[in-house]
């Protein structure tokens, strides 16, 4: 078991759990940083979360919902406080309801984790959680929140040993979080700054966002501002079959240079458009590309993905990596 020591302070309302591993400070940092592997743990056994939002950034948000064996969900919420890479991160955590808001009738609790590097080549990440009150650290112990954490990260170990699993190269992962929700993800070679710019410069991105060979983007209007339109037009090249299309939208959120959030149609169709939430974070090998595409219905998520959607995408980041070596 990783946890070493659990420390609680009625006076001082902290709870403190001090957890080493056989592991190095990157792949522990990266534990947490990357949401395919935090929601592998982050919920006792038998109480997988899934992330639908995972924002490593001060102002950032992450949502998940834990799910029981019966099919109960437990939703909750971090709002992010400070990160500094590798050394530590702070969030206000608290529970969620069914749309994700917060649940103001339970406590909402401030957790520092601090990362340190320890002897042979291991790491240690302290959790500090500081309660409102002493009523609400009376109240979370009761619910169980000391055995929860002791079990979720119990499951570490085996998380931080398949790491390698998601190092660069391995291409574009397509995973269903539910009937509407699909995270793509990809490490891409280049830190995070270079990739928002690829992603903003018009320029780049007629160089790479072009899909399978043979394509070129005649139209890429880059919406510089919440509330602005953009429009991306895709074309063949002399003798490549197929017609040209393309899509537009408008651009809802933006946090440079880790996240942005637009609707996406395309153009031409009729019908409701999708809605993209773009994450960068800094990761082992480079920037952990995310991708969460709200689909209005099941149909639409499944005639989309079977079109060969992230095949292109693969090739477009490819070149990317490319561009950016």
């Amino acid at each position: 078991m990783p946890v070493t020591t659990v420390t609680k302070d009625p006076e001082a309302l902290t709870m403190t759990v001090v957890a080493d591993f056989t592991a190095p400070l990157r792949r522990l940092w990266d534990a947490y940083a990357d949401p395919r592997s935090l929601e592998r743990f982050w919920g006792p056994p038998g109480w997988p979360a899934t992330f639908t939002r995972h924002d490593v950034a001060v102002g950032g948000l992450s949502q998940y919902v834990m799910t029981g064996p019966d099919g109960e969900a437990s939703g909750g919420y971090w709002e992010w406080l400070s990160v500094d890479e590798l050394k530590g991160f702070e969030v206000l955590d608290g529970f969620a309801l069914a749309d994700g808001s917060p649940n103001r009738e339970m406590p909402a609790m401030r957790m520092v984790f601090s990362f340190e590097a320890t002897d042979g080549d291991g790491s240690r990440v302290t959790t500090t959680t500081y309660f409102p009150s002493f009523e609400a650290m009376e109240q979370l112990v009761r619910m169980g929140m000391e055995e929860g954490m002791r079990a979720a990260m119990g499951q570490m170990d085996d998380v931080i040993a398949d790491l390698t699993s998601y190092a660069a190269g391995n291409g574009v992962e397509t995973q269903i979080l539910s009937d509407t929700l699909v995270r793509i993800t990809r490490v891409i070679r280049g830190s995070v700054e270079d990739v928002w710019r690829a992603h903003h410069d018009p320029d780049l991105l007629r160089r790479w966002l072009l899909g399978p060979d043979g394509w070129t983007m005649p139209v890429c209007e880059v919406a510089t501002g919440v509330g602005e339109g953009y429009r991306y037009e895709w074309a063949p090249a002399e003798g490549t079959a197929g017609d040209r299309f393309g899509f537009t939208g408008e651009l809802l959120e933006s946090l440079p240079p880790h996240r942005t959030v637009t609707t996406e149609a395309m153009i031409g169709m009729d019908g409701p458009s999708t809605l993209n939430e773009l994450t960068l974070t800094a990761v082992d090998g480079g920037t952990l590309l995310s991708l969460v595409i709200t689909y209005p219905s099941a149909e639409l998520r499944d005639i989309v993905l079977g079109t060969g959607m992230t095949t292109g995408m693969e090739t477009s980041y490819r070149r990317l990596e490319g561009l950016l070596a």
